[in-house]
């Protein structure tokens, strides 16, 4: 059903697949052509939707959430391409339709749409540079495609908010509001998304990366809260809202909490997620996606205070919690997360748990040290006992693992709600922040408690700023917020020179005496071997390499990539990296 409703979407979307194909080279067309044919006109526009990316399983590495190092000594240098934004091509084939669609013969409301569509594309993409490097050239006409950013100067990074914010809202004013689920245009920019969208770019300009020296005073959160209330006041009168189920955010397609998707469906479009985070013997080759030990400590208990914490009723010390740590969990836990011996009933197999342990466990699923397995695990620089089960379709099968064709979910509801807390918090308003906490987290299923506060002890604005932030850590697990939050925070120190562990886990007899490998190889292959049957221990991943994450103090604004300042003699590179360009606001 899901394929024959997106085919007809995609039908009156496109209007025409053929005409798509027209346009074989979107940096060379006829503006005749297009900007007098609706067909081509929205073909064009719709080669421009890829701005939006798509699911991507590795999107938390950058953070605490996912094994993996990415932060070693000089990963960005000036000359390296490493975390370098400078998307002038899309700005030009942005700017192109606005200047083109104008002077073309369709009716005003499709030009009307697609010049809103367009100013938002463009917001959106400048908005990104701004968050890697501070001011850029903003640039609003198309130039020579080989020419976009030379000779140009860096705009200030007010000027480029203002300039945002000044697209967006005549966005907004082009756009429908809503484009409602069962519609043919589902899939577009309307203006619900636009206004969550100007609520986020203004709590980034609130917020500290880019007021180092007024981080959490300065006159621009009244802005930011001013903008996310409307946003998330607006969102909620017309319905949108955090779906019963969380492990359905994803998985129910077009619900309540989506405020804007990227649409996919086999075999038109896929996305790279299941054969990303699955383990290997149900996938195409070994996960690349892993969390970690840290993180799965950053859940809470059910009651909604970690395991550590002396009031919780599920309290455990760190020796007791390593052995027991699936136990009693924030229900989030079980949704997101696959640990040994967890039933996992993947590729429809009924009462399939899975298994890490080595010489237990598939080659492809392993990892361990355990030397009584005569083997030697090969993912020990990659795994850590742990997979990701978040969005996942178990449905398909091993073949079929690569047809994963969830949309992705590019903004939900609950987003709108954090970013409403912020900067509520911030600006005095922490009763509002609180009682959001509460809504994510009754949703969720943890416990309320007696005293209706879901584990929630925070009053003063720090702790309920810390507290926004961990519920956030744990809400929006592995869809790559963790790393950009800390950053706009500056907090990154709490990623610098930490390391990464995973879980081994080998089984035991009931007088916890190691299991004969032969005989533990048997139980599992009939699944008879439950989490309780194993002991635990951590191990540091990776093994061997960089062990320790190396995050410096300049990594709060990226540089301009060395060959972009060549070309183009007036650009200033930024401070803290060689130049006299200051990206802060103050």
């Amino acid at each position: 059903m899901k394929k024959l409703i997106y085919l007809f979407g995609l039908f009156t979307f496109l209007s025409s697949c053929s005409d798509v194909l027209d346009i074989e080279d979107i940096n060379n067309y006829s503006p005749e052509a297009v900007w007098n044919d609706e067909n081509l006109a929205n073909a064009y526009m719709v080669n421009l939707y890829s701005m939006f990316g798509n699911w991507n399983s590795g999107a938390d590495k950058l953070s605490q959430q996912l094994a993996g190092i990415e932060w070693y000594a000089d990963r960005i240098t000036i000359s390296n391409g490493n975390f370098k934004n400078w998307d002038y091509s899309r700005i030009r084939l942005i700017n192109q339709a606005l200047i083109d669609v104008e002077s073309g013969t369709l009716p005003q409301p499709v030009k009307d749409n697609i010049i809103g569509q367009a100013l938002f594309m463009r917001a959106y993409t400048y908005f990104n540079m701004v968050k890697y490097h501070g001011g850029v050239p903003y640039i609003k006409i198309p130039q020579d495609r080989y020419e976009d950013e030379l000779n140009v100067p860096r705009n200030s990074t007010m000027e480029c908010f203002d300039f945002i914010q000044e697209d967006i809202d005549k966005a907004i004013e082009l756009l429908p509001e809503h484009i409602v689920s069962a519609s043919s245009e589902y899939g577009k920019i309307d203006g619900n998304f636009a206004l969550a969208f100007k609520a986020k770019v203004l709590l980034y300009k609130a917020s500290p990366q880019f007021n180092p020296s007024q981080p959490w005073d300065n006159a621009y959160w009244q802005e930011a809260h001013t903008a996310n209330k409307l946003a998330y006041e607006s969102l909620l009168g017309q319905g949108y809202g955090l779906v019963d189920d969380y492990a359905n955010i994803a998985l129910e397609e077009r619900n309540k909490e989506v405020v804007f998707s990227v649409i996919n469906t086999y075999p038109n479009k896929t996305a790279a997620w299941d054969h990303g985070v699955r383990p290997g013997s149900e996938s195409r080759g070994a996960a690349n996606a892993c969390p970690t030990w840290e993180f799965v400590k950053e859940f809470p208990m059910k009651d909604g205070r970690l395991y550590n914490d002396p009031l919780s009723i599920y309290n455990m010390s760190d020796e007791e919690f390593l052995q027991n740590y699936w136990k009693n969990r924030d229900p989030r836990f079980d949704k997101s997360i696959v640990w040994n011996g967890k039933t996992y009933e993947v590729s429809g197999k009924t009462g399939r748990r899975q298994y890490t342990a080595l010489g237990i466990a598939h080659e492809l699923d392993d990892f361990g040290i355990n030397p009584n397995a005569n083997t030697n695990s090969t993912n020990l620089d990659r795994y850590t006992g742990f997979f990701i089960l978040k969005n996942s379709l178990l449905n398909l099968t091993q073949a079929e693992v690569q047809q994963y064709d969830l949309d992705y979910v590019v903004m939900r509801f609950a987003e709108v709600m954090f970013n409403y807390a912020e900067t509520a918090n911030e600006t005095g308003d922490s009763g509002t922040a609180l009682n959001i906490l509460k809504q994510i987290r009754e949703r969720a299923g943890i416990e309320p408690g007696t005293d209706g506060n879901y584990g929630i002890t925070a009053s003063s604005r720090e702790e309920v700023r810390e507290a926004i932030l961990a519920e956030k850590n744990i809400e929006f697990c592995f869809e790559g917020f963790r790393f950009w939050d800390l950053r706009r925070l500056r907090l990154l120190d709490r990623l610098n020179g930490t390391t990464k562990e995973g879980v081994e886990a080998i089984a035991i007899e009931a007088d916890e005496s190691e299991m004969a490998i032969g005989k533990a190889r048997g139980l599992a292959d009939t699944y008879e071997l439950e989490e309780s049957n194993f002991k635990y221990s951590v191990l540091q991943v990776p093994r061997s390499g960089v062990q320790t994450s190396t995050l410096p103090e300049n990594y709060y604004f990226f540089p301009i990539q060395k060959g972009v300042l060549d070309r183009n003699t007036a650009l200033e590179q930024n401070i803290n990296w060689g130049g006299t360009f200051d990206p802060t606001l103050q």
